[in-house]
């Protein structure tokens, strides 16, 4: 049957810095708080600027006679990425194809950048249909003589690492298994000069001894499949190495531990964290940065029937190393704990970083904008942290507490995969057995992977958290 998802990646606005405003396209005014009006303020109707009074506030955005205004507050990124988000927004509802936004002179090029990731994400839709889509915004030119191209560039780059994040979560579960998923990575890699892509089969992983990815997958007639993404720039043999672990499970129905019914057609976003890594790793080709970095993702579904694995069983996973299964609702941690100690005995990094939507306890702690960071070092803690920061992407460090860390051993094997108490931080430790020793961050996104309303430049669905994190982090690590 012919599946009417949309294509993947989904396109986004053409935005370009150009230095003198077009006569015929619709113009908009970037308005500060007091307010205080950027260029153009000539170009707003008098009496519809005096019957609205504009403030400048962040996001205040009003059609004024035949041009705009929007507001950007107090001027800080944040402030500028949902002034971008909103005129988006406020635009695709009257269906208006193209505009120009004029700048203000003492633009920043932080703010530029910001500005047009909002422009880029904050109309941001997915939606399977036979309908023909509503007319949206097809581009933008900002008007603006400082020196801004470069900073917006990249911006966009990461934008585009941000939506397609979001194409593969919502991808229904239909059309998105584990192979769908591989072969969605290896063809986006495809031809991109120093980025290779491998994709491994059921065979192959029962042959390496992935015991935890099979158990996973052994409950669907859809079988697993493990992707590898390396970005190999020249010369850089001798530079660090990242790499970058995410959890690709295309639906989680709990296993044999079934989850309730309500909430559980979310699960199609149970890969948001291999999302996140697929999309990274062709971001960082995108901006050819000058260090080796690796992405790792194992993808199953984790389904119910005769041949699902189940609570008691034994896994033996890739490297010898034995788990305990308690609930085959924990299933994240066991097809990372693979993929991680793949990653530890075949690369040897130099940093470790995982990211998966993994557990309930995190989005309860942090709520569901906010990641959970675990790390090795406070130095590695930081510095995740600070490149989260710098792309709009929060993170709060949760410990590592070793006086818990024996709750991981199990009687019978090596590991407990759930031993109860502190969830988020249990499956933290259970997944540091799997790091080799080597420094190491886990990113817990169960909460800010997916979003129920719109906020800043996130629409609800799939938020592409955590894509522009990893990429941040990869620039900026030495």
């Amino acid at each position: 049957m012919r599946s009417t998802a949309p294509a993947v990646p989904t396109p986004l606005p053409a935005i370009e810095v150009v230095p003198t405003p077009h006569r015929s396209l619709p113009t908009v005014v970037v308005v500060a708080d007091g307010p205080a009006y950027g260029p153009g303020r000539d170009r707003l109707d008098e009496a519809a600027l005096a019957a609205f009074e504009p403030t400048g506030k962040t996001g205040e955005t009003r059609q004024v006679g035949a041009a705009w205004i929007v507001g950007v507050g107090d001027g800080a990124a944040k402030d500028w990425r949902s002034a971008g988000a909103s005129l988006v927004r406020a635009v695709n509802e009257r269906e208006i194809p193209r505009f120009q936004v004029l700048l203000p002179e003492d633009v920043t090029a932080e703010q530029a950048g910001a500005f047009a990731l909002g422009l880029a994400l904050g109309g941001y839709t997915f939606k399977v249909t036979g309908d023909t889509p509503a007319a949206r915004v097809k581009s933008v030119q900002l008007v603006t003589s400082a020196p801004v191209a470069d900073a917006v560039a990249e911006a966009l780059v990461l934008a585009a690492a941000t939506a397609l994040t979001r194409d593969l979560a919502n991808t229904p579960s239909n059309v998105k298994d584990p192979a769908w998923l591989a072969g969605t990575a290896a063809r986006l890699a495809a031809g991109v000069t120093g980025l290779t892509a491998a994709v491994r089969d059921e065979k192959w992983l029962a042959e390496q001894g992935f015991g935890g990815v099979l158990a996973v997958g052994g409950g669907s007639s859809r079988p697993p499949r493990f992707v590898e993404l390396t970005w190999r720039p020249k010369g850089s043999a001798k530079a660090p190495h990242l790499v970058f672990v995410g959890k690709g499970i295309t639906f989680d129905t709990g296993g044999i531990s079934i989850k309730p019914a309500d909430g559980m057609h979310l699960m199609r976003t149970d890969m948001a964290g291999g999302a996140a890594v697929i999309a990274a790793l062709l971001a960082v080709a995108a901006l050819n940065l000058p260090l080796r970095v690796t992405g790792l993702v194992p993808c199953a579904e984790n389904h119910v029937s005769g041949s699902a694995y189940r609570p008691g069983d034994i896994v033996t996973h890739y490297g010898g190393k034995t788990t305990e299964v308690a609930n085959t609702d924990a299933e994240g941690r066991m097809v990372l704990a693979d993929a991680m100690t793949w990653a530890a005995r075949k690369h040897s990094p130099d940093v470790l970083v995982d990211v998966a939507t993994l557990t309930g306890a995190m989005k309860i702690s942090l709520g569901v904008r906010t990641g959970g960071l675990f790390a090795t070092t406070d130095e590695l803690a930081a510095q995740v942290i600070a490149a989260g920061a710098e792309v709009g992407e929060a993170h709060w460090r949760m410990p590592l507490i070793e006086d818990l860390a024996d709750s991981v051993r199990s009687e019978i094997a090596d590991v407990k995969q759930a031993p109860g108490g502190p969830g988020g931080i249990a499956a933290a430790l259970f997944l540091r057995e799997f790091s080799g020793g080597l420094p190491w961050v886990h990113l817990d996104i169960a909460g800010p992977a997916r979003a129920e309303t719109a906020y800043d430049e996130v629409v609800p669905g799939a938020s592409g958290f955590a894509a522009r994190t990893l990429v941040r982090f990869a620039q900026n690590y030495r």
